[in-house]
């Protein structure tokens, strides 16, 4: 046996920064991979570990997601903040090997912005790299793991060089399964829905671990029956929450999988919806999941945490095919879970958007036999959605109001994918007094100013327009005028959200209003076209302190409107390229102009 001193030398932290779970996904896969070669392992969120601890940590691998215009995760943002003092010593981390793994996409300006960042402010601070930084890159046919694959076996050899294996010890087998991280114990009576379990005394404010179980109050459509894209404006009623919010904030909603689905899922795994269990950590140290009452029903798994209308990524395949009883379906397995396969496995899974549960379908001899102490292991937990507020509370006292785009679309599968939050509370009916909605409010990124003279530009296309109805919602109830408004839509008939309400806000003289109607002509308008038209207006009131905000898809707008503004500032404001590069620039730097965009 490796003696005992051998063994504790050979740690192994993980830690991920994840805003839609990939980055989680991937820790997970380190993790296994750790395993295997004899470490002991933790995997952590990056703000649920103790950041003060780092320094005595031997070995740290950093799996870190880039969201938006170059922002951290949410569950990596309060040690971003802390890793980034001043005050820390250039040898704080002196002791530390690490290795810094992105996961991004090149298709937005600030590529792996928080990965690069990440691993030069480790150097600064002492901290040694294993191996060069990694980015992965979603816009590869074979996305991140095109990197990924390749980063991780230079990763180990050079681990295991630092950290060889103990006498007698091999690295376990990749044909062998590892234990599950937690066991099954059901109980002997079968019961009907057990309810979530919530401590009152401790609950405090409305929070993941404890959402507030909202009453929808309206769920009207904003865009004509003939327009592709159906639109809601929602509102839940949040009195006796103790919720409160300000313009900016975002309401995080926990949605449920569709009844017929879960039963189906239930079905092909042969499991009784109806019978309760209670979950047992296979290791020490391992935290039963938070969000799942004990006892619990199977109906309750599958329903409120299993997210088995999720794409399944590769991980999905690599488990499953220990499971199979027929050569032909483990051999595919395989081959979606193999480096060699991703091609494969991108045009059967990825390309028509194939739900987990449809692929269990697809492999029947498989699904039969899988255990079930590894549900957890296989299957990802539904995520919260977060969205962003459409309200103020001093316009709708009690009330949260969103604007809602209903996810739909075709792909080479004949059912239509269906967005599951959207779906889910579009079908509502908020007449029903049972209908509840699990939700909670986090403080947003974007702040307007307190001053009240302070004019703000306002640029928000399609549902990025949400945020903003806050805003000037709050300014309006405070008496605040400078408010100037870009909106894009397709079409003025069919949807300009919020239209009776802008309007009436213009002839009161408390807007702005200019709205780009992309569709109504025969060449394209949008939002960056009207800012260029509208160059004098836009610098005369970012001569008099303005501050400017821009919402909405991630993608192409947010580099067309940048362009547009740095036109503004040389066609208006008389500065050269560099000098309206540095205004922008300046302008950032100050929080006078904040984006939150998403894909």
């Amino acid at each position: 046996m490796p003696g005992l001193a051998q063994m504790a030398m050979r740690k192994i932290l993980i830690l991920f920064g994840s805003q839609t779970g990939t980055a989680e996904d991937t820790a997970e896969r380190i993790g296994r991979e750790a395993k295997r070669r004899h470490f002991q392992c933790r995997i952590e969120a990056l703000d649920s570990y103790n950041v003060a601890t780092l320094i005595q940590e031997p070995l740290v691998v950093f799996v870190c997601a880039t969201t938006g215009q170059g922002d951290p995760p949410d569950n990596m943002k309060n040690f971003w903040r802390f890793l980034f003092r001043k005050s820390l010593p250039p040898t704080s981390l002196c002791q530390m090997d690490y290795a810094v793994l992105g996961l991004g996409d090149s298709s937005y300006p600030k590529f792996n912005f928080i990965a690069k960042k990440l691993h030069k402010r480790l150097l600064q601070l002492g901290g040694c790299p294993v191996v060069p930084v990694a980015l992965g890159d979603d816009q590869h046919d074979l996305g991140p793991d095109a990197v990924t694959d390749p980063w991780l076996l230079d990763l180990w050899e050079k681990v295991l060089a630092l950290y060889p294996l103990p006498a007698g010890l091999h690295t376990i087998n990749p044909d062998v399964v590892l234990p599950p991280k937690f066991t099954f114990q059901f109980l002997d009576e079968a019961s009907s829905e057990v309810p979530l379990q919530q401590d009152e005394a401790a609950q405090g404010a409305p929070s993941e671990l404890h959402p507030f179980p909202a009453r929808m109050v309206s769920n009207e459509r904003v865009t004509a029956e003939s327009h592709s894209q159906d639109v809601r404006l929602i509102a839940f009623d949040v009195a006796g929450s103790g919720i409160g919010y300000a313009a900016g904030d975002v309401v995080m909603i926990q949605p449920c999988n569709p009844p017929k689905e879960v039963q189906l899922f239930c079905d092909v795994l042969r499991l009784d919806p109806d019978m309760r269990f209670v979950l047992r950590s296979t290791e020490p140290g391992i935290p039963l999941p938070a969000l799942l009452p004990q006892p619990c029903t199977v109906r309750h798994l599958v329903s409120r945490y299993l997210d088995i209308t999720c794409v399944p990524r590769r991980s999905f395949f690599e488990l499953l095919s220990h499971f199979s009883l027929n050569d032909l379906e483990r051999e595919k397995l395989q081959e979606f879970s193999s480096a060699q396969g991703q091609e494969e496995l991108y045009a059967y899974c990825n390309r028509p958007r194939r739900t987990t549960l449809e692929v269990l379908c697809d492999f029947p001899h498989t699904t039969y036999a899988i255990p079930c102490d590894y549900l957890l292991d296989l299957v990802p937990r539904i995520r919260p959605r977060a969205f962003s507020i459409a309200s103020s509370m001093q316009t709708h006292p009690n009330h949260i109001e969103i604007l809602l785009a209903v996810v739909r679309y075709k792909t080479g599968l004949s059912k239509p994918r269906r967005g599951l939050c959207s779906t889910w509370l579009a079908s509502l009916d908020p007449r029903s007094e049972a209908v509840r909605v699990p939700l909670w409010v986090k403080r947003g990124g974007m702040k307007f100013p307190a001053e009240p003279h302070t004019p703000v530009i306002l640029i928000g296309p399609g549902t990025g327009v949400a945020p903003f109805r806050a805003a000037i919602q709050e300014r309006v109830a405070q008496g605040k005028r400078g408010n100037c408004l870009f909106f894009g839509c397709r079409q003025k008939a069919k949807d300009f959200y919020c239209r009776a309400e802008w309007e009436d806000l213009v002839k009161m003289g408390f807007l702005t209003l200019f709205v780009a109607f992309s569709r109504d002509q025969e060449e394209k308008v949008y939002v960056q076209h009207q800012i260029r038209e509208n160059k004098e207006l836009v610098w005369d009131l970012l001569r008099r302190g303005a501050h400017l905000y821009l919402a909405g898809n991630a993608k192409q707008m947010p580099e067309a409107v940048t362009e547009a503004l740095k036109f503004v500032f040389q066609s208006a404001g008389g500065l050269s390229a560099p000098q309206a590069e540095e205004y922008l620039a300046s302008l950032e730097r100050t929080h006078r102009f904040q984006a939150e965009t998403w894909s």
